[in-house]
């Protein structure tokens, strides 16, 4: 509406308002334009013939005199609307030729037709002068006309408009109202909102499935905050409980007891130890997030670091029977990486099987040196992992929803600190499963890499 407004108040401002102003420039331009074609052939034996055929395009009188006032040449046009006063003639064109000037605009009344009559004068190098006459008809008529005109292209232009706009807005701000109404049940919270007002337009569609995507995105998000809330509640409260209870104990009751009394203490030691891990694996994948842990890189041998990590879980292998099966080339397997972020990616891959392995409780470990990579193969035999799931264990807080083997050292954190560790390596990682068969978590070291920078 506003811009039909603007585009009539345009036409209204130069159709009338200004209509008397460039009628009159118009004018002014003609006899000027047929001055400068007279000034330009003043000394051609063809002045007549060019003096006409200007003044019959332009519709302009010309008449050029000499000194004494007598008429040298007139265009045949001469006589229909021109300047033809005798009196007021020798006025205008005595007062131009006595002035000394090269040209000068008149603006005089023709007393024949009462009406205004611009005359251009012009002094040749002849001697002669050509005077140029055009009447200025009155326009009062044609903008009568106009403004009705233009009062009826108005009611109908602003009509119209409105009609229009009113559809298009409809058509246009219907989808993005409901979009927005929407969006604000999603921001309090409201994640089953589904953004799909079943219009054409593309680009609603494509904000649609943009906010769709964001429903997704922040509903796991949600539920990972949940998640987290309850891991990491459990994982503290667990520990501090155990802790309470096993100093009230060695107060309460084992105070003369000293082999209780230390068995007491080994418990609390144990828990911190689990308090120190849950605290130490948030910081850990804290720094790793905000890009502040650089790698150490340095040459060690991947097979011996594995060694040294199995070892850790004698305990098992000797209480619970746990069988850990390395297989690995009978040379060293000698890489360039960090090795303790590596070491905590082979940790947390390992503490996963234990905890979701099988009634066998088998882990099996593997190195296989290929073409061009070194490929790393921890595996379990547990009940596998859902395909619908494997997108989303790399996520912090990520745990699945059957309960798992043990509850080991586990913090929900592990399989986030092994993917931000590789993807710093810049080294490629997946998991494959198959269910009742187990998991294979993987990662590839480059072989190209496994030297100084």
């Amino acid at each position: 509406m506003i811009f039909s407004i603007l585009i009539l108040g345009f036409l209204w401002t130069f159709q009338v308002l200004f209509l008397d102003h460039f009628y009159k420039y118009s004018k002014i331009h003609d006899i000027e334009s047929v001055a400068k074609i007279i000034q330009k052939n003043q000394d051609s034996k063809q002045l007549e013939s060019i003096i006409n055929n200007a003044a019959f395009d332009k519709s302009v009188c010309v008449e050029v005199v000499g000194s004494n006032f007598t008429t040298l040449y007139a265009s045949s046009f001469f006589g229909k609307g021109c300047f033809t006063g005798k009196e007021e003639q020798v006025r205008y064109k005595y007062d131009f030729i006595t002035s000394g000037l090269n040209q000068t605009t008149y603006q005089l009344v023709n007393p024949k037709f009462d009406n205004d009559t611009l005359v251009y004068a012009l002094k040749l190098d002849s001697g002669s002068y050509a005077f140029i006459n055009t009447s200025l008809e009155p326009i009062d008529s044609t903008v009568g006309i106009l403004t009705t005109q233009l009062i009826i292209v108005t009611v109908i232009v602003l009509l119209l408009s409105f009609i229009i706009a009113y559809f298009i807005s409809n058509y246009i701000s219907d989808p993005i109202v409901k979009i927005n109404k929407a969006a604000k049940k999603m921001a309090g919270g409201e994640f089953n909102v589904v953004f799909d007002t079943g219009t054409s337009i593309s680009e609603i569609n494509e904000l649609e499935h943009t906010l769709n995507y964001t429903r997704d995105e922040l509903e796991k998000t949600e539920e990972l905050r949940r998640d987290l809330m309850a891991n990491v509640s459990h994982d503290l409260k667990t520990p501090l409980t155990m802790i309470k209870a096993y100093a009230e104990m060695s107060i309460d009751l084992h105070e003369k007891d000293k082999k209780k009394q230390k068995e007491d203490m080994n418990i609390i030691i144990d828990e911190v130890d689990r308090l120190t891990i849950l605290v130490n694996d948030i910081l850990e994948l804290s720094k790793m997030q905000s890009n502040i842990n650089d790698l150490q890189k340095e040459e060690f041998d991947l097979i011996h670091l594995i060694e040294e990590i199995i070892h850790r879980y004698k305990f098992l292998q000797e209480t619970e029977n746990y069988i850990f099966e390395f297989h690995h080339p009978e040379d060293e397997v000698t890489i360039y990486a960090d090795r303790k972020k590596l070491e905590q990616v082979i940790y947390n891959l390992i503490n996963n099987a234990i905890n979701y392995t099988g009634e066998d409780n088998k882990i099996i470990i593997n190195i296989i040196e290929e073409q061009e990579t070194i490929l790393v193969e921890i595996k379990d035999t547990g009940k596998g992992i859902k395909e619908e799931d494997l997108p989303y264990i790399w996520d912090r807080y990520y745990k699945n929803k059957k309960k798992h083997k043990r509850n080991l050292v586990g913090t929900g954190l592990g399989l986030s600190i092994v993917k931000n560790a590789l993807q710093l390596h810049n080294y490629e990682y997946g998991v494959t499963s198959e269910k009742n068969k187990g998991s294979c978590f993987y990662f590839k070291i480059p072989k190209e890499n496994n030297k100084e920078d």
